[in-house]
C-alpha cells in the first residue's frame, strides 16, 4: 500500500451502523466530533436504515476532511447505473473523500430474511461482483466526471474475492475477521492493494460483561453462511461455531481496556493492514458509543495515525 493511501484514510477509523437510528441533526453533530477527534475515516453499513447514498451525503456534508466509506453498499439493492451515477455525484461534490465499498451477493440458494423481509441477492459472489464492476464502468457520463474517480473497495473474505479486489479495485474491506485473516489477505492481494479491516471491540474492563456483548455479536453474524464459511477457512470447527466458543469470540472481538484494543489494532497492522476501522459494540446497538470513540481516540490516534 502506498503512503498516499495511508494518508487518505489514516491508520485508524470508525465503523458503525448506529447512525441509522439517529435523527439527521444528531448524526451531523456526532460525525463532526469524530472528525475533530482525528480519526481518518468513518465507515457505515447498509440495511434498512438510510440508503448508502443518502447516508454518504449526510456524513460528507457535515464534515470537511475525513474520508467517508460505505462498508458496504449492497449491490443487490440498486442497479449498476444508479451506483455509478451516484458515485460520480459524490466524487464531484466531495473531491477525494468518498470511498465506495461494495458487497452483498448470494453465496447459496437459501432465501435470507431480516425482520421478516426477504433480502434481495444477485447470483454467485465473484462472478456477480465482477460483472457489476464492469457494468458500472460502462455507464455513459452525461454530466461532470470527477477526476480522479472515487476509490472502490470490495467486501472480500475468500481468496477469489480478495484477488478480484486487488486486480479491479483499490483493495478490500474485510469484516468480522481476526489478524490471521489479515495476514492471509495480504499474501493473496500483494503489497499494493489497500487492506482496510473492520475490528469489533468492546471497551469495558468488566471482562465478563464485555464477553457477553461480544458473544452476542459473534453468534448473530455466524448466521450468515459466508461468515461461517470464512471462520471455517481459518480453522474454526463445529465446536467453535455452535457456541460460539470463547476462542472464536476472542479472535473476532477485542475486549477490555484501551491497551487491549491498541494491541489488537497493532496486530492487524503488523499482519499487513493499512487501515483498521473500530466497530465499537455495546449492549444497546442503537446507541452512539461516543464515550468509547473519545477514549479510543485519546489512546490510539497520536501514534496509530502517524506510524
Amino acid at each position: 500500500m502506498t503512503d498516499s493511501g495511508r494518508t487518505e484514510l489514516g491508520r485508524v477509523g470508525i465503523w458503525t451502523t448506529a447512525y441509522d437510528g439517529q435523527p439527521a441533526e444528531r448524526v451531523r453533530e456526532s460525525v463532526a466530533e469524530i472528525e475533530e477527534l482525528g480519526y481518518g475515516a468513518i465507515w457505515y453499513g447498509e440495511a434498512f436504515g438510510r440508503d448508502t447514498v443518502g447516508q454518504a451525503w449526510l456524513l460528507l456534508s457535515a464534515t470537511q476532511r475525513i474520508a467517508v466509506a460505505s462498508g458496504i453498499a449492497n449491490i443487490a439493492f440498486r442497479d449498476p447505473i444508479a451506483t455509478a451515477t451516484a458515485t460520480r455525484a459524490l466524487g464531484e461534490a466531495f473531491p477525494g473523500r468518498y470511498v465506495l465499498g461494495l458487497g452483498g451477493h448470494r453465496v447459496d440458494d437459501t432465501v435470507h430474511e431480516r425482520d421478516g423481509y426477504p433480502l434481495p441477492a444477485r447470483g454467485r459472489a465473484v462472478t456477480t461482483m465482477r460483472a457489476y464492476l464492469r457494468a458500472m464502468d460502462a455507464v455513459p457520463a452525461h454530466g461532470p466526471v470527477p477526476a480522479p474517480a472515487p476509490r472502490r473497495v470490495l467486501a472480500a473474505l475468500g481468496p477469489k474475492m480478495l484477488q478480484l479486489a486487488a486486480e479491479h479495485t483499490w483493495g478490500a474491506h474485510p469484516y468480522f475477521v481476526p489478524p490471521e485473516h489479515t495476514e492471509r489477505a495480504r499474501r493473496i492481494m500483494g503489497p499494493e492493494a489497500l487492506l482496510a479491516v473492520e475490528q469489533a471491540v468492546v471497551l469495558d474492563t468488566d471482562l465478563a460483561r464485555a464477553r457477553e456483548v461480544a458473544t452476542a455479536h459473534v453468534a448473530g453474524y455466524l448466521l450468515a453462511p459466508h461468515q461461517e464459511a470464512n471462520v471455517r477457512r481459518l480453522g474454526f470447527g463445529d465446536e467453535d461455531i455452535s457456541g460460539p466458543s470463547r476462542r472464536l469470540v476472542d479472535a473476532i472481538v477485542a475486549q477490555g481496556d484501551e491497551g487491549a484494543i491498541r494491541r489488537r489494532v497493532q496486530e492487524h497492522l503488523d499482519a499487513g493492514a493499512d487501515h483498521v476501522c473500530l466497530h465499537v459494540l455495546t449492549a444497546d446497538p442503537l446507541s452512539l458509543p461516543e464515550r468509547a470513540w473519545r477514549e479510543l481516540a485519546a489512546a490510539l490516534l497520536p501514534t496509530a495515525q502517524h506510524a
